[in-house]
């Protein structure tokens, strides 16, 4: 995109831009580093004593000063001359500067015996570093030559088994092999136990492995690969070769300018980051201090905050602070390799060189930990592990001292399960010193922090591996305010405390400032009392309020709504919310909309109710990653005919239908297209089936063991209760999802125990008089235990009453569970409520099964109620018509579109991997090359399509090209228009989401809060959307767009849709913003921009920051 015109510069022109006291900061590379430095330093220089020069260009440089910042598009710096303080570009722009900060990047070695020469004519040779490098690779196995051929991976660092995977899961290579000069993999990360578990990992995956084995040469045929010769003489056929042996420092341009650089590669630095000219400065992974170059992204970042710091903060109007300088980087590494979680932090080779000493220790391999053995070792003295080894043949020397002091480690080995540590303490066991873990990284958190402030360790080192035996505070009190809470956008728990105390009283508007939550949720719960237990320090009263909408807790409203016999979501709002004609939001329509079906439980698709419905309450399916759809039919009590096994199989396959038997006793058939989720179901319907209520808050099974229907130990019928309970309680919606369990004896098959609610059969003797004998019949009775779950935060179900007749049990489970639903919190599982219920579980005894408050009766009428107004959702689309309009995936066409790139993976297909994390990415109109003047009203949706009504909005999705948008009507506002896809996750489901308005009347859709009218995040300003005009022609929708192919290049499926090979790397973090077509969206692939003569300004993409 164009910049400003203001900044438009000629290249004929020679610039100084000396003017009066600020100084010029020219930055040379816009990979990661060199972005956090400009960042940094727009941030900090407050009086904007600098202005920031670079090449290339970001929408988000066009919304900065240009008296703080100027960039230059389309060019890169060709030469540096330190004397006369200037860079020369491409295009022959002369920039004089008073400081010049090089940044710019590295590139990816190649072996002696691989020219340059030679890797750029010979075909199938190739390197692993950055998004060109992958899509090369991904064009390459296309080819018919090496369809069904073996891939080589010479290196078996961190890049070399990224790339193994990446090639790994192309269904063009039937093989793939890694080259290791070392014994084991990961040699620079793990000692050799762990990189055994490690190898046996891969191996276990079907990767080839060839250790203490390198390259010679590579033989080609015709300039194409044909194999390796490798050491020992050997020949490896091979038609494709991947080297991932290190990388070089980018240092050409200071060469040529006369700066010392280091023998192997690198600009040489000082500690203030100073090179060997002055007012010239090197960061990342370019500089080389004191021998070191790093290519890990935290090094680099520190650098860009050293010289930011330097720059703008030593000398202020408060005085000088002294400068800070470079010290001996965090290597710390946390990663997902080969499917095998891998970390290593602190100085995890501490041992390596420490002085040998005489003893003789055996290595262990330790037995899985039961709950005895931990309890045992936690038990134990300090300074022991008490866990059952057995000996192996392998033995090691202990190493009893260290450069800074003697040193211990403590070891666990699992081989079974692929899991390794070993942490290494002070002798005296008080310093945790570093680590490394394979496996299990779940601690790796909190042991970085405790390495990091040098902290004095509080508990025996034993605890560290075998954990401390005590579930914790869930306010998270022995944390430390630099636990990481949410990794999705790694906010601490200090992030949270520092919020409550600059003011934030509500966790939507924490939500809204450190953005916690706001990925996958996982982390909201926990987060959540973390909230409240800082906001009870803090003095604040805390607000039960659903949310900005309705002031009042879900309890409150409940009796509300019920009292005053409100039906439907207007009506609400309109009695008691805070703005009678709001919309709602994401949390009080999908609460409410639980609620209505508590008490009325009518159907879920009627128009009034689904617009307050989350995406798999309005489809009546589970929504995968990929934008389908999982089906799970109910399979009461886990029991099942093989005629209906047959017909799951049927349906599996007809479908394509990957396949897998939950843990609940049902079997899930995912990747269903919404289009055909009413067919599916017609043909499950005609045999039986019917909702499994896998998608709502609702009861989701009731899980038995085989009883004494088969098992010789059975006392009761549990398969035939479950099947009772099960068809007793489907389709009742709670506050959050409810599991029960039927144990038929004492043995506990079912773990009833870790349930909502379960029952164990029992049996007590009884004394009966008969005649003249007194006999001892052994009468059958129910346990009943409540209050049980799993997931993060598991809790025992507590036992509730006791030698209870199977013939009461239905009268407890009806007044139990309806009370829950009256009292609880909204998405409150019955543990946390039981466990914050005024007066905890004997409270509830006395309510419930004393009935101390009159009210039991009154329960159980409701449930008899409720479960008497059911009817399957399922049958009710199918054979309706209309709402089997409603799963079309395109209202304009019957043509479909996967979203997601499709794999095979144990011979089923399966969605490529989400990256785990997402580059910035802002999209608008100024991204589409054709200029809005030529953009044209096109017919792309009927009124008719979108069932408008005054009361609830409605959306659909429509195809337009290559392309995918979301039309929305909003009651007594019109109609808008959006992409379809949310950049959040690139998934195209914006269509899906519930619309919303805030209080000012601000209308968003909630996949992650975009506003209607301009495309803004209102919790992510990384991230935008673009919108459209609409306007209605009769019952004609039109859309104001340009020609499909300028829309195709911005936001068209094909350049969007994931896939596993990319997904991958930007999941490392090698894509850090997104360029398409030349308009750059976000950062452009991490280019170091400003130093070379490719692509980008920097001469080549940029690298991966390992």
């Amino acid at each position: 995109m164009a910049s400003p015109e203001k900044q438009v510069i000629h290249p004929e022109d020679s610039i100084s831009m000396n003017q009066g006291a600020r100084r010029t900061v020219f930055v040379v590379g816009l990979g990661m580093v060199g972005i956090a430095f400009i960042e940094k330093m727009l941030a900090l220089d407050a009086d904007k004593r600098y202005r920031l020069v670079t090449c290339g260009e970001v929408e988000w440089y066009a919304q900065q000063d240009p008296e703080h910042f100027l960039f230059h598009t389309g060019e890169q710096v060709t030469s540096l001359d330190t004397v006369a303080r200037s860079v020369t570009t491409s295009k022959g722009r002369k920039i004089s500067y008073d400081y010049c900060i090089l940044a710019t990047g590295s590139e990816s070695t190649l072996p002696t015996y691989v020219s340059p020469v030679k890797a750029e004519r010979a075909r199938g040779i190739f390197v692993y570093r950055n998004i060109s490098d992958l899509d090369t690779i991904l064009s390459y196995s296309e080819q018919e030559h090496v369809k069904g051929g073996r891939a080589v991976v010479v290196g078996g660092g961190l890049i070399g088994l990224e790339a193994a995977k990446a090639v790994f899961d192309l269904e063009t290579i039937s093989e793939v092999v890694i080259i290791n000069r070392q014994l084991f993999p990961l040699s620079r990360q793990l000692d050799d136990e762990g990189g055994e578990i490690v190898l046996r990992r891969i191996e276990a995956m079907g990767v080839r492995v060839l250790t203490r084995t390198f390259v010679k040469d590579v033989i080609t045929l015709d300039g194409v690969l044909t194999g390796l010769s490798l050491s020992h003489d050997q020949y490896l056929k091979a038609e494709m070769v991947i080297h991932a042996i290190g990388i070089t420092p980018r240092d050409d341009l200071a060469r040529q300018a006369g700066l010392k650089c280091a023998e192997k590669g690198g600009i040489v630095i000082n500690d203030l980051l100073q090179t060997s000219a002055q007012d010239v400065y090197a960061i990342g992974e370019c500089a080389s201090w004191k021998g070191n170059t790093y290519g890990l992204i935290a090094p680099g970042v520190e650098m860009a905050d050293i010289l930011s710091f330097n720059f703008t903060q030593v000398e202020t109007d408060l005085g000088g602070f002294k400068p800070r300088v470079m010290n001996m980087p965090d290597l710390s590494t946390k990663l997902k390799l080969m499917g095998v979680d891998v970390a290593s932090f602190g100085d995890y080779f501490a041992d390596k060189r420490s002085a040998r000493g005489v003893l003789i220790s055996e290595v262990a391999v330790a037995e899985p930990l039961t709950r005895d053995k931990a309890e045992k070792a936690i038990n134990a003295k300090e300074g022991e592990v008490a866990i059952n080894t057995v000996t192996t043949g392998m033995k090691r020397e202990s190493r009893k001292a260290a450069p800074d002091g003697p040193i211990e480690c403590l070891t666990y080995r699992d081989p079974f399960s692929y899991i390794y540590k070993k942490y290494i303490f002070t002798a005296d066991g008080k310093y945790l010193l570093g680590g490394m873990m394979v496996g299990d990284t779940s601690d790796y958190v909190k042991l970085v922090s405790l390495v990091k402030k040098k902290k004095v360790l509080e508990e025996p080192p034993s605890r560290f591996i075998i954990g401390s035996g005590s579930k914790g505070s869930d306010d998270s009190a022995d944390l430390d305010d630099d636990t990481q809470i949410c990794s999705c956008h790694n906010v601490t728990k200090g992030a949270i405390v520092e919020s409550v105390k600059a003011g934030v009283t509500t966790f939507s508007d924490l939500k809204a400032k450190t953005k916690i939550g706001a990925g996958c949720g996982g982390c909201v719960p926990f987060a959540t009392n973390i909230f409240k237990a800082e906001m009870k320090k803090a003095g604040h009263a805390l607000s039960n309020h659903l949310c900005p909408h309705f002031a009042m807790g879900r309890q409150e409203l409940f009796s509300v709504v019920k009292i005053r016999k409100l039906k439907t979501f207007p009506e609400i709002m309109k009695a008691v919310g805070v703005k009678q004609d709001s919309l709602g939001c994401e949390i009080c329509k999908p609460a409410i909309g639980s609620i209505l079906s508590s008490l009325y439980n009518e159907l879920v698709m009627a128009p009034i109710h689904h617009a307050n419905q989350d995406t798999n309450d309005k489809y009546l399916a589970n929504i995968q990653r990929n934008g389908t759809f999982s089906v799970v039919p109910r399979i009461a009590g886990g029991e099942i005919t093989p005629d209906k096994l047959i017909v799951l199989g049927q349906v599996a396959n007809k479908y394509k239908l990957y396949s897998k038997i939950t843990g609940a006793q049902r079997i899930d058939l995912f990747g269903a297209h919404k289009q055909d989720l009413p067919d599916i179901w017609e043909e499950l319907v005609a045999a039986g089936f019917e909702s499994g209520h896998a998608y709502g808050k609702a009861l989701r099974t009731v899980k038995s063991c085989v009883g004494t229907t088969w098992c010789r130990y059975g006392i009761g019928d549990s398969v035939g209760m479950a099947i009772h309970l099960e068809g007793r309680y489907k389709g009742v919606r709670s506050p959050h999802k409810l599991k029960g369990g039927v144990s038929g004896c004492v043995r506990e098959c079912a773990e009833a125990q870790s349930k909502d609610f379960g029952l164990i059969a029992t049996e007590r003797v009884g004394i009966v008089r008969a005649l003249h004998y007194i006999i001892n019949p052994r009468i059958k009775t129910t346990s009943v235990f409540v209050g049980g779950n799993g997931g993060s935060n598991p809790r025992h179900a507590t036992l509730f009453a006791t030698d209870v007749p199977p013939s009461k049990v239905i009268h407890i489970l009806d007044r139990f569970i309806m009370y829950y639903i009256h009292t609880a919190d909204k998405l409150m599982r019955t543990a946390r409520w039981i466990e914050q219920f005024d007066g905890g579980i004997e409270r509830l005894k006395k309510i419930l099964l004393d009935d101390e408050l009159g009210i039991c009766a009154d329960l159980e009428r409701e449930m008899g109620e409720l479960i008497g107004s059911y009817a399957d959702e399922w049958k009710a689309v199918v054979n309706d018509p209309a709402k089997r309009r409603q799963f079309r995936q395109f209202v304009n066409t019957d043509e479909r579109r996967s979203q997601t790139e499709v794999i095979t993976e144990r011979g089923q297909e399966r969605p490529a991997d989400w990256p785990k994390r997402v580059p910035p990415t802002k999209f608008g109109e100024s991204v589409i090359v054709a200029p809005k003047s030529e953009w044209e009203w096109r017919k792309l949706a009927t009124v008719h399509d979108l069932t408008p009504t005054d009361d609830a909005t409605t959306s659909v999705a429509v195809k337009y090209g290559d392309s995918q948008l979301a039309i929305f009507h909003i009651p007594r506002r019109g109609y808008f228009a959006t992409q379809q896809m949310c950049p959040h996750k690139r998934a195209f489901v914006l269509d899906h989401g519930i619309v919303g308005d805030d209080l000012d009347g601000n209308l968003y859709v909630s996949c992650k809060f975009h506003v209607l009218s301009d495309g803004k995040c209102l919790n992510d300003e990384d991230f935008s959307i673009i919108p459209f005009d609409v306007k209605q022609e009769d019952d004609d929708l039109l859309v104001l767009l340009p020609d499909s192919d300028s829309l195709d290049t911005a936001i068209g499926t094909s350049k969007w849709m994931v896939k596993q090979a990319s997904a991958e790397l930007s999941s490392r973090g090698g894509g850090e913003g997104i360029e398409i077509a030349g308009v750059g969206i976000g950062l452009s692939e991490r280019g170091s921009a400003c130093s070379g003569g490719q692509r980008s300004c920097s001469g080549g993409n940029a690298s991966l920051d390992w």
